[in-house]
């Protein structure tokens, strides 16, 4: 804290009766003021200072909530200063414009999980001769005309067999018809268990409100049952996560960051030593931390509950890359704790976060915060048009040096500026925000020194929602063992998700092949899973 602040806070906790104030006052109107009156009256004035900045702080806290709950859903420039100053003109110019035809609407193609029946033309066939005119002949169109018809139904479905018996009158012995193909043994087979997971650590849905969703639906699945249901099925899917984590590993972008968490269990054991904060203090925390790795076009998502703050979590999974790489570039906020200890990593910081603190004062000082705004807009533009044009990492950079380079400079001349022109308060909330993205100025814009490394850690920061969701539902895990079920799920099903995959069919696949997954996990990651398929259907290997 500036020594300033913490002078003004001392002043500012002084007591100073109002009867004592109204005199010295009363001794002005008189003559010059002693120098007590004058160091009372000047602690009265500091004390005034100081609480209108720290209510200014608490106002601009609640405008932000107030957008949050309110406003606009995101943080985007047009949305926080306006795109012409005017916010309530440009929406209400949106809210006259006419929705396009078929707003809100999904076509069969957004259905990929719906059965597809074929329905024939029972009347007509190619070659016939058209009912209409009497002349033409009728030939198939390549397009069928699609019809989507939705039903609802139970997440998980139940079907009883019902198997007759004879016995034998003379003997007694029980003869039970043999149960149809394809049933199995089990009762609850792999797709029950991979919806249960899907539902409870993808969707965030408690065991007790999955129970009371099936019981009212008339197939009870009591909460214990689900429990038993997913250890089980973590113990099959374990050598896919453990795949998961020694390929993460040797991504080139490496993004971390952690929330907190609960765990039960952990609440009556003793505290571990916090290496972070020095010899004999202890850590009180449980966090889940999200560890996203990028490389060669495909997304790994890895989530980890327990006392490790987030840079000792990545720091476990680059103990196993492979020494011959160099190292990876790392997108994390500026909290040390993110940073993986004596492991190597080029940081880079989340321009997002720094942004993220001027939006947060943008009442107070709205100029200054359009104009920064305005710039880093810029910024993201030149990153999507990367995006779109299918860039390289060595192209993008040299897109961004050439265009955003410029911008970033001026920027940076501009933030110095306000503060050694003395033009905004340091202490003021512009200030800390101006202080900050300073101070970090150099990991912040790592996308103008170094291919690939990306402008924000928002890919992470996504990713903890997952975590997020079941905080907010579950509350709670019990054990341990249960945080360690609950990453394996979170990890498979968001990794398959950041993949364009199904993330209950890639779960049912990996239940069902438990052998063939623990022989080669590589073969059945979220985006080569069905190539595996393929190979035990054709009786082939499967491609390396």
């Amino acid at each position: 804290m500036p020594m300033g602040r913490q002078s003004r806070e001392r002043r500012a906790r002084r007591e100073l009766p109002l009867t004592e104030l109204v005199d010295i006052v009363e001794r002005a109107k008189a003559g010059p003021l002693s120098d007590a009156d004058h160091a009372t009256l000047k602690t009265a004035i500091d004390t005034l200072a100081f609480l209108t900045q720290e209510l200014a702080a608490k106002g601009t806290t609640i405008d932000r909530l107030r957008r949050m709950l309110f406003g606009a859903s995101t943080e985007k420039t047009s949305q926080v200063v306006g795109s012409d100053g005017d916010r309530g003109r440009a929406q209400a110019r949106n809210a006259d414009r006419p929705k396009p035809p078929g707003h809100g609407r999904n076509g069969a193609a957004a259905y990929p999980g719906a059965k597809k029946i074929q329905v024939p033309h029972t009347a007509l066939h190619g070659g016939d001769t058209c009912p209409d005119c009497d002349k033409g002949k009728v030939y198939p169109l390549a397009e069928p005309a699609v019809l989507v018809r939705v039903q609802g139904m139970a997440p998980l479905g139940a079907t009883i067999y019902s198997c007759d018996r004879l016995r034998c009158n003379l003997c007694g012995e029980v003869f039970t018809a043999d149960s149809p193909e394809g049933v199995g043994d089990e009762k609850y087979d792999a797709t029950a268990t991979a919806m249960v997971g899907l539902l409870k650590y993808g969707a965030g849905l408690p065991f007790h409100r999955i129970e009371k969703l099936q019981q009212g639906l008339g197939i009870p699945l009591p909460a214990a049952t689900q429990w038993e249901l997913v250890e089980r099925a973590a113990q099959l899917l374990a050598p896919a996560h453990e795949e998961l984590v020694d390929q993460a590993a040797q991504g080139d972008v490496l993004h971390n960051d952690d929330t907190t968490a609960k765990i039960l269990e952990l609440a009556a054991t003793p505290k571990v030593e916090d290496p972070a904060d020095g010899e004999g203090d202890e850590r009180t925390g449980v966090f889940t931390s999200a560890i996203v790795s990028q490389s060669a076009g495909r997304r790994i998502a890895l989530f980890a509950t327990g006392r490790k703050h987030a840079g000792e979590n990545l720091a476990d999974v680059l103990s196993r890359r492979a020494a011959a790489l160099s190292a990876p570039i790392q997108m994390c906020d500026a909290l040390t704790r993110n940073l993986p200890g004596e492991l190597k990593t080029i940081v880079a910081n989340c321009l997002a976060h720094a942004r993220r603190r001027f939006v947060d004062v943008v009442n107070d000082f709205p100029d200054e915060c359009r104009h920064l705004l305005e710039v880093l807009r810029e910024v993201y533009q030149n990153d999507a048009l990367a995006r779109q044009q299918g860039l390289s990492p060595d192209e993008r950079l040299r897109l961004h040096q050439a265009r955003s380079g410029p911008l970033m400079a001026d920027l940076q001349r501009w933030l110095k500026a306000q503060l050694d022109d003395q033009k905004v308060e340091p202490n003021s909330g512009l200030g800390d925000a101006i202080g900050y993205t300073l101070k970090h100025w150099e990991k912040l814009t790592l996308f103008l020194r170094v291919a690939g490394a990306p402008l924000d850690n928002n890919i992470a920061e996504r990713a903890l929602k997952k975590a997020i969701l079941h905080r907010k539902n579950a509350l709670f895990f019990k054990t341990q063992n249960g945080a360690h079920v609950g990453d394996i799920f979170m990890s498979l099903i968001h990794t398959a998700e950041l993949n364009g995959q199904n993330p209950f069919d890639y779960l049912v696949a990996v239940e069902r092949h438990p052998d063939d997954v623990a022989a080669a996990p590589g073969d059945w990651m979220p985006w080569n899973y069905h190539q595996a398929l393929e190979s035990l259907a054709s009786g082939s290997p499967a491609p390396a």
